[in-house]
């Protein structure tokens, strides 16, 4: 489990969040991340201290769309290593690959840890699972990670992303 101490732009001070859970009952900024009403689909406004934060957070928003974690193991590690020209183009094939996991490979991932990320450039190790249905709890398909209001952007002194999902 990955906490994030992190102070988010609207005041709160060393919020301790347990945020790999997908279950997690505290409030939604506690867990680095919130869910967006959207019509049609779903999306997540995540926040960090610094890039590395935001998109762990975000990652972890995602994935508690998409399943119960609790019953996820640690078992398979996965590299990841992504270029884009800008950061909210780094955003999108983070969550994107993530999703490729998942979708493509079958691995459900529980924790995201970020070894080097420069706003162009990402190398990750993530860790997770087979997905086993006798054990683990989908809970919302989500088909795509979309750019329809996709915003990567610093406030103050920390980050915040917006990022809807096609469900």
């Amino acid at each position: 489990m990955i906490e994030d101490r992190s102070t988010y732009p609207n005041g709160h001070d060393q919020l301790k969040a347990h945020i790999l859970t997908g279950t997690n009952n505290s409030k939604p900024k506690s867990r680095g991340y919130e869910l967006i009403d959207h019509t049609a689909d779903i999306g997540i406004k995540a926040y960090g201290k610094n890039l590395k934060k935001l998109f762990v957070n975000a990652a972890c928003g995602m994935f508690g769309i998409l399943a119960d974690l609790k019953n996820v193991r640690k078992e398979k590690e996965v590299e990841i290593k992504l270029e884009a020209p800008d950061v909210e183009e780094l955003f999108l094939l983070w969550l994107g690959e993530l999703l490729y996991q998942l979708n493509g490979k079958g691995i459900i991932l529980k924790e995201f840890l970020i070894e080097e990320l420069t706003g162009k450039r990402l190398v990750a190790r993530v860790t997770g699972e087979k997905l086993n249905l006798k054990r683990h709890c989908l809970k919302t398909e989500i088909k795509a990670v979309t750019y329809h209001g996709l915003k990567v952007r610093k406030i103050k002194d920390a980050w915040q992303a917006e990022v809807i999902f096609d469900v």
